[in-house]
């Protein structure tokens, strides 16, 4: 096993991350954990332009979110002293030089400068770079078509490849797990490197994440804040166990597995190189398998920003109807939709007036039987005590009478008067949720239109 093992997240405050970049921080998190090492998160704002607080700020939220703990927090625009200090040596070395640039040199140019400028460029040795990945092998490079390459725009403007081996190397970086996109940015940074005198971390380049038409996932496509997936109610645990088998799956393919379970079985060895398909209907199925693993107690507190404002969560009608809800649903955010018109639980509610015609059932849809029908299930709802009225003990009532005059013909014109909807639970469950009283009211409503 590695020991003192330090990996880092290094985000650019640039927009709105997607689940590919968390997946990224995912793994550089479990590769930590299960080393009893330490896990970085680094902000990248050396993009003074782009760079925004608010970036930032999602970024910190989506992985207090998901539960990833980093152990050290960095910003690199704090950093600006450490960054001069190491151009300033790069260039006492000899292996970095002041530039002019004219406009012929606009290829390797940093977008904005205009005309003649100075820059700072790393000179090139022109060799080749070789170095193992972790999970794609012995990878070679000749950095001759490199060109002495640009690290920073001036003294106080270090640009993205200096900063990253300055901070990787300043906080002893072992491993650097990032998305294969980087494999090309390698070979200059092994190059300053090994001219600061430092030996390069160990590289692991993991597979992208595809949206569904296999395009790479990125800030300007596809871009999903991780945060948006909890408005969307899904649960943090169960991103995190999707997010985890994108790319890498445990030796007995288990699906359903906790942080510490996926620490437990993590290895890069079993990381896949192509991509995987971030596919948000699979998601839902990892989302639907926790919510009914979770407790009344933590579904309760889960549901409560989802729930309409008539319904309390903490009523005895909200206990009747979670089990029904946690059934019914794939996401927290899919608990509106049974209460809207037309969804299954809006007779709870309130019901609008009754159309007669429903109340028939079709294979017998004569007004007088099921004026009968309501009359003898209202009589035997009437006799039950409250202790009674639950879903079983009203199929214990009713059902007898159903099976003797047709079940059709008897909880068809039942359901109706309960709901008022041609689909709703079964009308055990519908009188057992809204209570004896409001049962008897709506029976004698029903009765009234066919009466």
């Amino acid at each position: 096993m590695p020991t003192n093992v330090v990996t880092r997240f290094a985000p650019s405050p640039t927009g709105y991350f997607h689940a590919g970049s968390y997946r990224t921080a995912l793994f550089s998190c479990i590769y930590a954990r299960q080393n009893g090492g330490k896990f970085i998160l680094r902000i990248e704002d050396t993009d003074k332009e782009r760079s925004k607080k608010e970036y930032e700020d999602n970024i910190v939220d989506s992985l207090q979110w998901i539960g990833l703990k980093y152990d050290e927090f960095y910003r690199q625009s704090d950093r600006t002293e450490l960054y001069r200090e190491s151009i300033r040596r790069l260039m006492d070395s000899g292996h970095a030089y002041l530039s002019k640039e004219t406009p012929t040199d606009a290829g390797d140019r940093p977008a904005g400068r205009q005309n003649r400028e100075e820059v700072i460029r790393f000179r090139n040795p022109n060799k080749k770079v070789v170095f193992d990945d972790m999970i794609r092998g012995r990878i070679e490079f000749d950095t001759t078509e490199l060109g002495d390459f640009v690290i920073a725009k001036s003294m106080d403007e270090p640009v993205f490849h200096l900063v990253v081996v300055v901070d990787d190397a300043d906080m002893g970086i072992t491993h650097i797990i990032r998305g294969e996109d980087h494999i090309s940015n390698t070979p200059r940074q092994i190059l300053i490197f090994e001219a600061l005198g430092v030996m390069p971390p160990k590289y692991a380049h993991i597979p992208l994440l595809l949206s569904g038409d296999r395009s790479k996932l990125s800030k300007r496509h596809g871009a999903v804040p991780i945060t948006e997936y909890r408005s969307r109610g899904y649960l943090p645990e169960a991103v995190v166990n999707y997010l985890a088998l994108l790319g890498w799956h445990p030796s007995d393919d288990k699906e359903i597995m906790s942080f510490d379970e996926i620490v437990g079985a993590f290895s890069l060895d079993r990381v896949q190189k192509s991509g995987a398909i971030f596919d948000e209907e699979k998601l839902k199925w990892f989302n639907k398998q926790y919510l009914n693993r979770m407790s009344d107690e933590r579904f309760t507190e889960a549901a409560m920003p989802f729930v309409p404002d008539w319904l309390t969560t903490g009523s005895m009608l909200f206990a009747r109807l979670s089990p029904i809800i946690k059934e019914k649903i794939s996401c927290l955010s899919d608990i509106a939709g049974l209460f809207a018109g037309g969804g299954e639980l809006a007779f709870v509610h309130a019901i609008g007036p009754y159309d007669p015609s429903m109340l028939l059932w079709k294979k017998e849809p004569d007004r007088s039987a099921s004026l009968r029908h309501l009359n003898a299930v209202r009589d035997l709802i009437s006799g039950l005590s409250e202790e009674g009225l639950t879903a079983d003990g009203l199929k214990s009532a009713i059902w007898p009478y159903a099976e003797a005059n047709g079940r059709g013909n008897v909880l068809w014109p039942l359901r109706v008067a309960l709901t008022g909807q041609e689909r709703s639970p079964d009308p055990f469950v519908c009188a057992y949720i809204i209570g004896k009283e409001e049962s008897l009211k709506r029976i004698d409503d029903a009765i009234s239109v066919l009466g």
